[in-house]
């Protein structure tokens, strides 16, 4: 063969390797008119990576198909490690600014650059439940603040398009926190200015938003929340959430009293009871705050998560969409990235398989939302040791039996 011939097939087959370990969306097109595959799965949350799991995915499809062509994303569903897997499918940049934590201490917090243009946030990377050990959570003294700061500064690096995933927070300050360092001022009935933390609400007697940033006008938010909870009430931010974020029952009464005197605040303010605002008590109540004050659109996170990500655009020419989580189950069917996957598929009628590590109750649901074959990679029997050591393992068997059924005519 011709030495100029061989450096050049070399080069390529190089350039291809690299194509796959790198890159995050990943497309290899072989003539012939091979299946093609979309790969698509969320994180194996504590036990394997969603870029590990399209790994091993790659390995299996070429070990029973040989070539074929694919198209290779991670998915999140608003959750945690949203802001990192939007950012790496689009090719964003993560950034780092100084905020201050749930107990006011100075911390970074990330978030996602995208096109410039775009941006996209956890508010639990300010004030998450995971930044303050068990022993020291007290829903009465947490506050909200940093994650104004972090929409102070995306918006004063000039971006006006925010997407902001709530949940897994510390708070339970109605979002006051949030809002004071957005430059409102909550005031007790000496005019003085409270403190942004659960317990000032009970003190709130008006609101001042004449100093607010004036970027926020010119902002559009949108907010990715899959709870409907009201701000108060039995299933409100305080009774729902607020044990788990360390109040014992009179404190949870007590905040309860205060949160009910913040919305007849904002109700009078605003001319709207946020009680009738599907998710307002999420995120201790953030969901309440972002209605009001920055006017941002509720939405499903899955759904601006594949909307970020021209999920549809994808399945053109797809075969089979393989997915997956940790574990399904009723829990799925409330916006997780299983339900929002089938949603979307089964209006192309296009097949979706789920490879997940355990398959709890009510998953069956879900083949009434596009879902057409669940594969369980471990004995839900086995212990937490035995599913770690081997994960990888179990999960390239299931894989290799699953494209097993597909290349035998078993799944359509």
């Amino acid at each position: 063969m011709n030495k100029w011939l061989m450096m050049l097939l070399l080069s390529i087959t190089f350039l291809m390797r690299k194509t796959v370990e790198n890159d995050i969306i990943i497309k290899t097109s072989t003539a012939g008119g091979y299946m093609k595959f979309l790969f698509a799965p969320d994180s194996f949350k504590g036990t394997m990576s969603a870029i590990n799991i399209n790994r091993l995915l790659r390995h299996a499809t070429h070990r029973v198909f040989g070539s074929v062509e694919y198209i290779d994303v991670t998915m999140a569903d608003g959750g945690e490690g949203t802001v990192e897997t939007v950012t790496r499918n689009l090719r964003g940049s993560i950034m780092y600014v100084p905020t201050h934590g749930p107990y006011m201490k100075r911390r970074e917090a990330k978030f996602g650059l995208v096109n410039q243009k775009e941006a996209i946030l956890e508010v639990a990377e300010a004030v998450g439940l995971a930044l303050v050990p068990q022993e020291k959570r007290d829903p009465r003294y947490t506050s909200s603040y940093g994650v104004g700061e972090l929409i102070a500064h995306i918006l004063d690096d000039g971006i006006r398009d925010i997407k902001i995933a709530i949940g897994g927070t510390s708070t339970n300050d109605g979002g006051i926190g949030a809002m004071q360092a957005l430059g409102v001022r909550f005031l007790d009935k000496d005019d003085n200015e409270v403190k942004g933390i659960g317990d000032s609400l009970k003190d709130i007697v008006t609101i001042d938003t004449s100093r607010m940033n004036p970027f926020v006008q010119e902002a559009k938010f949108t907010i990715m929340c899959d709870v409907d909870n009201p701000l108060c009430g039995p299933n409100g931010a305080t009774m729902c959430y607020g044990k788990q974020k360390g109040g014992t029952v009179e404190v949870l009464e007590e905040l309860e009293r205060g949160m009910e005197n913040y919305r007849q605040v904002l109700l009078k303010t605003f001319g709207k009871d946020v009680n009738e605002i599907p998710g307002s008590g999420a995120a201790g109540g953030i969901g309440a705050a972002f209605s009001l004050f920055l006017i941002g659109e509720m939405k499903s996170g899955i759904e601006v998560v594949m909307d970020l990500m021209n999920f549809d655009q994808m399945l053109d020419s797809v075969d089979y969409v393989i997915s997956g989580e940790g574990r399904a189950d009723a829990q799925t069917l409330h916006g997780k990235v299983l339900y929002g996957i089938g949603r979307h598929c089964k209006e192309r009628n296009i097949p979706v398989i789920a490879i997940c590590g355990c398959l709890g109750d009510g998953h069956e649901a879900l083949y009434e939302h596009g879902i057409t074959k669940f594969y369980a990679t471990t004995d839900k029997e086995l212990c937490e040791k035995e599913i770690l050591a081997n994960a990888n393992d179990n999960f390239m068997s299931t894989a290799v039996r699953m494209f097993e059924d597909i290349k035998n005519g078993k799944i359509s």
